[in-house]
């Protein structure tokens, strides 16, 4: 058996280069190496008795904290949730419970853990969130309570989403996988309210689950458990478009490599292993391109990230790809590289990262983000800062067909045609 997911472009997302580069800050905790107001700062927090008022404690244990932090006018302070772009640009609609309740999740390949807006949450939470729908357990007859199991998902700038789990029927394009674990939004931190989406579908591997006291299979993993998907499939794979082309047809699969996708791109499939030992689909990325010049990153690694709008890079490739664009600028109030909004796509590099030993193209309309002001573009591939891995998002990811292959643990790609190639030198 195999599906296809039609991917639905969010109506309301609004593209922030600032607030999408802070929110891959949260995501994966790294240092920053280029200027800007957003940073990790560490605290030491001392356990122990207190002695007299305004003194330190005594004794205990130190506990090392990270938190995301602003700076404005040389003063520091956390980061308001406003400052963080928490929504996504592809929402897919799936079927919780019996009768099916449609939510439009966020499919990310980035995460493990399946969770969505419920009626646990606090009214007021619900309320503010008039655009979600809300999944109510008691109406689904094939829901069953999971005890004494609980999830967080939290970042270093204190947003988290928290709650309790149980099992129910989930309905992934016509596959109805029966006991999917679901977990149950009780609490959602600001930043998480504000996301148009009904809550967020892993794709990673398991081991990266935060379910306690012990981690429950992802959908990708129960798949294949309980033999929904060919044993000789064992994958799913990615087909997102550009928000201009609203012809475009972006969409998952699951069980299947849609071959018609692969044709018509007129390209064969590049595959490289995966290295899932951190739960991330990581593969080989030893060199980069821009304009034909190989920038040699000897043991670089990258992974891909349906849940990321941006790609991000080494400082040494993010710099020699704005060095190729005319009036190209480092913006620290921005905290990224920008470029002018009228740069014609014959003056845009051609930008390509490794898949193992195979370069591919990044498409130039990506290069292009989010409007910055004042006649300058936000671009769409920026510093990974102290990153040990490039981040390749969406920027990335519009420009292929993905595979993900989870039985031959893979990565594949299929370069689609570029429509701006063609006017490049």
């Amino acid at each position: 058996m195999a599906s296809k997911v039609r991917v639905l472009l969010n109506p309301k997302y609004k593209r922030n280069g600032t607030k999408s580069y802070v929110h891959l800050l949260r995501k994966y905790g790294f240092d920053t190496t280029l200027d800007g107001p957003y940073f990790h700062a560490t605290h030491i927090q001392q356990q122990g008795k207190f002695t007299a008022a305004g003194h330190a404690p005594v004794g205990g244990r130190a506990r090392v904290h990270r938190a995301l932090q602003k700076k404005v006018d040389g003063q520091t302070g956390d980061v308001p949730a406003d400052d963080v772009q928490n929504d996504t640009m592809y929402l897919a609609e799936v079927g919780i419970g019996t009768p099916a309740q449609t939510l439009k999740l966020d499919f990310d390949s980035g995460s493990a853990d399946l969770w969505v807006w419920s009626t646990e949450l606090p009214s007021s939470i619900q309320s503010s969130g008039s655009n979600h729908t809300i999944f109510d357990p008691s109406k689904s007859s094939s829901w069953k309570v999971t005890s004494g199991q609980i999830w967080q998902i939290s970042y270093g700038d204190g947003s988290s989403a928290s709650g309790d789990v149980g099992t129910d029927v989930l309905n992934l394009g016509g596959i109805e996988i029966k006991d999917q674990a679901i977990e149950l939004a009780k609490d959602l931190s600001a930043q998480f309210q504000q996301s148009e989406g009904d809550g967020l579908l892993g794709l990673a591997f398991g081991t990266i689950n935060t379910v306690k006291p012990q981690a429950v299979q992802t959908p990708m993993q129960e798949l294949i458990s309980q033999n929904l998907i060919p044993s000789d499939a064992r994958l799913f794979t990615a087909h997102l478009g550009e928000a201009a082309v609203k012809s475009d047809n972006s969409f998952y699969t699951f069980g299947y490599i849609d071959q018609d996708t692969v044709k018509a791109t007129g390209n064969q499939i590049v595959y490289a292993k995966v290295d899932n030992s951190q739960g991330f689909w990581t593969f080989d990325s030893a060199s980069a391109t821009v304009n034909g010049k190989t920038i040699s990153r000897s043991g670089n690694t990258a992974i891909a990230d349906t849940g990321t709008t941006l790609a991000l890079v080494d400082d040494e490739t993010v710099k020699a790809i704005y060095d190729a664009i005319p009036g190209s600028k480092y913006d620290s109030s921005q905290q990224g590289y920008t470029f002018p909004s009228n740069t014609s796509p014959d003056k845009l590099p051609t930008v390509t990262f490794g898949v193992g030993d195979t370069q591919v193209a990044v498409h130039k309309s990506a290069l292009a983000f989010a409007d910055a002001g004042n006649g300058y573009v936000y671009g769409g591939i920026q510093s990974r800062g102290s990153n040990p891995f490039d981040i390749l998002g969406d920027t990335w990811l519009k420009g292929i067909y993905a595979i993900f292959d989870v039985g031959n643990t893979r990565f594949g790609a299929v370069a689609r045609p570029d429509p701006d190639a063609s006017s490049s030198s």
